[in-house]
């Protein structure tokens, strides 16, 4: 009885020594790998490159873009980060209210898409070249469009706001 007892502690130290080694290794693994968190798949903030609660950066083509905002943390960061973006665009209700799945499609002046994609939240941050550009906003069965011009310096803003009828 006594026996059984000890094999059985001895196996669940065993168990937990395994365990923790294990974990402890994958983590030394990602240390020595250079791998701080998060890739372009995925598009959550925690343990991305970005820090500060700002969302994985996407890549298409050549034009990079980060969309989210639902939490307060993104919301707050991606907010901070506008003006480091050549285009910022938010997506609301009529009072204000944040909404996410809208898809956003852009093209430029010569009606060759740049960005096809859907925002996560109600900010998508955009960096594309300066120019003129439509952006067209999807909620629902909804479409807005919006002719922007990015200049070469500084940043443009546009809202898009659904009557939610």
């Amino acid at each position: 009885m006594k026996t059984q007892r000890n094999q059985r502690r001895i196996v669940a130290a065993a168990f937990c020594a395994a365990l923790t080694l294990g974990l402890a290794g994958g983590a030394y693994a990602q240390q020595a790998g250079g791998v701080s968190g998060g890739s372009t798949t995925d598009n959550t903030s925690a343990g991305n490159v970005n820090g500060g609660g700002l969302p994985q950066i996407q890549q298409q083509g050549d034009v990079s873009y980060v969309s989210g905002g639902v939490g307060l943390d993104e919301s707050r960061a991606l907010q901070r980060a506008q003006s480091q973006w050549p285009l910022a665009l938010r997506f609301t209700g009529p009072h204000g209210e944040f909404l996410a799945d809208v898809h956003v499609r852009i093209v430029d002046a010569h009606r060759s898409e740049v960005l096809n994609s859907t925002s996560r939240g109600p900010f998508m941050l955009v960096r594309l070249h300066p120019g003129r550009y439509t952006v067209h906003a999807k909620y629902n069965d909804s479409e807005q469009t919006r002719a922007v011009t990015v200049p070469a310096r500084g940043n443009v803003k546009s809202a898009f706001i659904w009557n939610m009828n």
